[in-house]
């Protein structure tokens, strides 16, 4: 079963596709490479011992889709491909618009020209701001963005719904991620920003590899018992495994609703310095870091409420916080040598 995936070559992607095959599915790869390396592609193909069917295309151009569609046949989509650094998006909001919103846009209108039906959207936890309570439910209300890319997942996520609802024809998923780290066991594949890291963990692992400065911990006077800022982070493989239980759901027919909505991560928060010491008992580096003033817009703490992906899609997470920085490590001293 043919199964397109865009932004494949992306480091959730990219766990993705591995994912995928393991399960049976036979996967394809679109991406532009704007934010990822071709040597991705060579290593999917010494992770799974098979070639990796890839097009290296722009999904804002309609022409991709035109010889994705033809060319195969497709049975459901999965699209990772936007952009993704909240801070970037304040300073180009156009860019996320067009990359995520108008993409998204022009991927809807493609799939009703094919006449395909199955979606697996690739949302964000930002859609819930501060939540009132915690954890976040996917009942938890939606808050008005921060920033220009968390606008843009509450955007698309209601085009979507408005879509489905507009036609019959299609199903659709949208998975609101919390925070991804980590990376294959192998090695061969995790996350590579271009530029200073935007997320926690590369920026640690960079900083204790020696290629950056001290860690920066944004402030240590919020209301948490250490007073840093807490957050729900995920192991990739688990997210990934995730987006092959929604495809799934889909494609065998098991969901009751047209649309839906899931959380994605682990139930559990963690701190900025309970990352850090986990990473050191993790891995028996030490991390160097220091204090700075809080940022603006960060908020104090976000973790998931998983019990309707664990009920409805019959996903559970398998790999601890200790054993996800573990991997990052370990790709980190790969990417190093």
């Amino acid at each position: 079963m043919q199964i397109l995936i865009t932004g494949g070559a992306g480091f959730i992607g990219s766990h993705t596709y591995v994912v995928l095959k393991e399960h049976g599915y036979t996967p394809i790869i679109v991406d532009n490479f704007s934010n990822s390396s071709k040597k991705v592609i060579k290593n999917l193909e010494i992770i799974t011992k098979e070639p990796v069917i890839f097009e290296e295309g722009d999904v804002n151009h309609p022409e991709t889709y035109d010889l994705l569609f033809t060319k195969y046949d497709i049975k459901g989509i999965i699209h990772f491909a936007a952009s993704k650094a909240v801070g970037e998006s304040v300073e180009n909001p156009l860019k996320y618009y067009r990359n995520n919103v108008a993409s998204t846009v022009l991927l809807l209108e493609k799939m009703a020209q094919y006449s395909l039906s199955n979606l697996v959207f690739s949302s964000s936890c930002t859609v819930y701001g501060q939540p009132e309570t915690l954890p976040a439910t996917e009942e938890s209300p939606v808050q008005p963005a921060t920033s220009p890319y968390g606008n843009s997942k509450q955007i698309c996520e209601e085009i979507i719904r408005d879509t489905v609802a507009a036609s019959s024809a299609l199903k659709a998923i949208a998975l609101r991620y919390f925070n991804p780290i980590g990376a294959h066991e192998s090695a061969l594949i995790g996350e590579l920003p271009i530029g200073p890291p935007a997320n926690l963990i590369p920026f640690l692992t960079q900083s204790v590899a020696g290629l950056r400065g001290p860690l920066q911990v944004w402030g240590t006077d919020y209301p948490t018992p250490d007073g840093t800022a807490i957050r729900d982070y995920i192991h990739v493989v688990d997210l990934a495994g995730a987006h092959v239980k929604a495809l799934a759901h889909l494609i065998d027919g098991k969901s009751t609703k047209n649309y839906d909505f899931f959380n994605i991560g682990t139930g559990q928060g963690s701190s900025v310095m309970e990352v850090i010491t986990a990473f050191e008992k993790a891995t028996g580096k030490k991390v160097p870091y220091e204090i700075r003033d809080r940022r603006a817009g960060d908020i104090t703490a976000v973790y998931a409420s998983t019990d309707k992906s664990n009920q409805v899609l019959g996903w559970k997470t398998q790999f601890s916080l200790e054993k996800a920085l573990q991997d990052a490590w370990k790709w980190q001293e790969a990417i190093n040598q």
